[in-house]
């Protein structure tokens, strides 16, 4: 099947009135009800990072709240248990109440937080642009205990049975306890880490700036195997059975068998060469790629074929997200777009008039998202009590 390649241009009537609205939010709190919560824990929303939503949202969603974050928000934000938490590039993770959008607290790192939380065992963790790694207790905001890296961590923890596992651009893959943070084991890697780990029968996925994709027993530390990717790698990796996914800054989108520990398939446009720096969303019939060639495509999970792609004005690198049946993602030049999943055909949009680097974030029937401007939004269906 031929893909189908569109372009869909921007509406600057709905950005007056998108910018409009959110002044009037920002001044003004909406009184609305939230829907029976589900969760969104990490970055990537699960332990595959699979980029996938438990529910679809709201055809129209409108925003219910905005908070401001000084500096910038790069870090997606988490979600649990009514309260979203988000890191600035102040050096502040916050805590805001999913309903109304109020802080709730704010605990102070030792550099900016480009890291996106993670909330397990009623404590959220974190990395800071110091080498720090973080638990706070979720209720209070209360520091817990802090862990010295050697470099900048970026990536995003994943839990596991009583361990919290992450990268550091001091070239080393981190197992931590939750409890205390005393140090489990730790692999060494010949690049920095800037993805976030997945989890896959028993074993810990990451790629990194070396080209590789180590495959390392997450009980032990031990590296079982490794696939060359030959490329540097800033993505997270993102598994669906026995399968795993990742886009390279060597243009390309890979597709890996991970039960023979190698690459399956390559994609990369014909003509236009640009990194993936943004992670994949996958589903049983889709892997959805956004990239820096200001593209996102949907590809077949088997052979790596085009279904659809959609072209925009500017480059993505925020990771897009899959509810229900549409793509949600974000563009630098201040757009979130939802596309339909099956045709990539552009639906409901938002102009937030500031770049979006960090990638959606999707539970209890909202979307929450936040600009390098430094707003946090909230996105749903406006239900007054």
């Amino acid at each position: 099947m031929k893909p189908r390649i569109e372009f869909h241009a921007q509406r600057k009537a709905t950005c007056r009135r998108n910018v409009f609205l959110v002044f009037f939010i920002l001044c003004v709190p909406v009184s609305v009800c939230v829907a029976a919560e589900t969760s969104w824990p990490r970055f990537r929303g699960d332990a595959q990072s699979t980029g996938l939503a438990k529910e679809p949202l709201p055809d129209s969603l409108v925003v219910l709240w905005a908070a401001r974050v000084p500096e910038g928000i790069e870090s997606t934000a988490a979600i649990r248990d009514g309260t979203v938490f988000v890191g600035g590039l102040d050096g502040n993770l916050y805590a805001f109440e999913l309903g109304t959008g109020a802080l709730k607290w704010k605990y102070s790192a030792s550099g900016e937080i480009k890291s996106s939380p993670l909330v397990a065992d009623n404590a959220v963790f974190f990395g800071d642009g110091d080498g720090g790694f973080h638990a706070v207790d979720a209720s209070s905001g209360k520091g817990l205990w802090t862990y010295r890296t050697g470099g900048e961590i970026i990536s995003s923890a994943v839990a596991h049975e009583g361990r919290v596992i992450f990268g550091s651009y001091d070239q080393f893959l981190y197992c931590l306890a939750i409890s205390d943070g005393t140090l489990a084991w730790k692999v060494e890697t010949e690049g920095y880490v800037h993805g976030s780990p997945a989890l896959w029968e028993g074993r810990v996925l990451v790629a990194g700036c070396d080209g590789r994709m180590r495959m390392v027993n997450a009980a032990s530390g031990r590296e079982d195997s490794r696939v060359e990717l030959f490329d540097y790698v800033a993505a997270s990796v993102a598994v669906r059975g026995r399968r795993a996914y990742a886009g390279t800054f060597g243009n390309q989108v890979l597709g890996l068998d991970l039960s023979k520990a190698k690459v399956l398939w390559r994609y990369e446009h014909p003509d236009r060469k640009f990194p993936f720096y943004a992670s994949p969303a996958v589903t049983e019939e889709h892997v959805i790629v956004a990239g820096r060639d200001k593209m996102v495509r949907a590809l077949r999970p088997d052979h790596g074929e085009v279904i659809w792609i959609r072209a925009f004005r500017s480059r993505l690198d925020s990771s897009p997200v899959i509810a229900g049946n549409r793509v949600f993602v974000g563009t630098t030049a201040g757009r979130i777009v939802a596309l339909d999943l099956d045709t990539g055909e552009p639906g409901w949009e938002f102009q937030t008039g500031s770049g979006v680097l960090a990638s959606p974030s999707v539970a209890g029937g909202r979307l929450v998202i936040g600009t390098t401007d430094g707003v946090l939004y909230c996105f749903g269906s406006e239900e007054r009590e």
